[in-house]
């Protein structure tokens, strides 16, 4: 098939290459990415006010399936576009992507279909409301409304005070209009991500993504700085029954939009804790996570141009096929990243043993420059996770510049001890 990809940065690139396994690539880049360039039959780069443009490269070419992946394009209405010019594409609508770009609307589908591992929450437009109810709860995380890159909630305790909360709280509603403000879990996060054609949904091995900056899990929250996984596809801290669980959760999600006439077509994947009894939901998303992309689609095992195929037809209750195998990512990131990025060089050895993902960067493919934001992603399989997660660290060393990364990242024996 001739595929359309929308997108580059490290997750787009694992997507990229997967579809390129079988099919022709076409894509829509937002940066010049030496990896999908590379692996593309045609490319040009995206303009979110020249949508037509997009649609007549995918007629032109004569585009079997088009994919839109990251949140801010989806949240634009480019799906939508594509669709409407008769191009087929496995990635959901605006109306039905607000699951993710409307935290409101997520809390608004898990209560009124009383969907469990929801958590104690309330929107605000008024600040003195806002404020009393952040003064009443104690502890709280303040979220704006729509997308921040991974990096707009913060939590009372980790990021906050009560009193700097109350004034996040604030700004927010001076930025935005309103904001949401919820009850502060604690417990183990994780990914859980799925293909779904609507009514069907078929589960990817579970991710857990590293938000903080610094080691130990400190610092600001970022895009993520690295992930791992494990070759039963769950992970060892985690309670034996909570994948399931937290794929009931998905499931009642996608019936219940159903329901409201708002069916999601694509990938979606749910941000869960699991706390001391329960399965809680932080946050749905409507496309891959980034980098929990790399990681499923390290493994996969399968065609992912027919699997996006099977979202269009229906058929995505089949058997995905992954390797039995640990990964372990970590993102490199450039000196200031996330709040002052600088923009600096790295140079990547051809004796790199693992495997190398490209995000935001240009240049070639052992010589790039950063652009701001994660850079690159190293990411190694294993037997088990220490043994990806030796692999990862040892590949470090093949990679030269001024750059941050998080060496602890798959490291996990603490958290088995606990």
């Amino acid at each position: 098939m001739k595929i359309m990809l929308v997108g580059s940065g490290g997750r787009e690139d694992s997507i990229a290459r997967n579809i390129a396994l079988n099919h022709e690539l076409y894509s829509v880049l937002t940066n010049e990415n030496p990896s999908i360039i590379k692996n593309s039959k045609k490319y040009i780069f995206y303009d979110k006010k020249r949508h037509d443009l997009i649609a007549d490269f995918a007629l032109k070419n004569n585009i079997d399936i088009a994919f839109v992946s990251p949140d801010g394009i989806l949240a634009n209405g480019l799906a939508d576009d594509l669709i409407k010019n008769k191009i087929k594409t496995a990635s959901p609508v605006k109306s039905a992507a607000m699951i993710e770009t409307s935290k409101a609307y997520m809390r608004y589908i898990m209560e009124k279909y009383n969907i469990p591992g929801n958590i104690e929450n309330a929107t605000f437009n008024n600040k003195d409301a806002a404020r009393d109810y952040i003064t009443s709860m104690k502890d709280v995380a303040v979220k704006p409304i729509g997308l921040t890159g991974g990096k707009g909630v913060k939590v009372t305790g980790i990021h906050l005070n009560s009193d700097e909360a109350i004034r996040y709280a604030c700004d927010i509603i001076d930025r935005d209009g309103q904001v949401l403000i919820e009850k502060k879990e604690t417990g183990e996060e994780f990914s859980l991500q799925a293909f779904s054609d609507g009514s069907h949904l078929s589960f990817m091995p579970v991710v857990q993504d590293y938000k903080r900056l610094y080691e130990g899990d400190h610092g600001p929250n970022t895009g993520g700085m690295g992930s791992i996984s494990d070759r039963d596809f769950s992970l060892p801290f985690l309670r034996k029954d909570t994948p399931e669980r937290a794929k009931k959760i998905l499931n009642k999600i996608i019936e219940a939009m159903k329901d409201e006439n708002n069916v999601f077509k694509g990938i979606i994947y749910g941000q869960f804790m699991e706390t001391d009894n329960d399965v809680k939901v932080i946050e749905i998303n409507a496309r891959f996570g980034d980098p929990e992309a790399i990681n499923v689609n390290y493994i996969l095992d399968d065609d992912l141009g027919i699997i996006f195929h099977d979202i269009l037809s229906g058929n995505v209750n089949r058997s995905i096929k992954y390797m039995r195998k640990a990964t372990v990512l970590k993102y490199i990131v450039p000196p200031g990243y996330p709040e002052n990025p600088s923009k600096v060089r790295i140079k990547i050895d051809k004796t790199l043993n693992s495997d190398v993902y490209y995000a935001s960067v240009s240049g070639t493919l052992n010589d790039v420059e950063t652009l701001g934001s994660r850079s690159i992603a190293i990411i190694a399989r294993g037997d088990s996770i220490e043994d990806a997660y030796l692999k990862c660290e040892s590949d470090l060393n093949a990679i030269h510049g001024e750059f941050y990364v998080r060496h602890d990242i798959g490291d996990i024996r603490k958290k088995i001890k606990n």
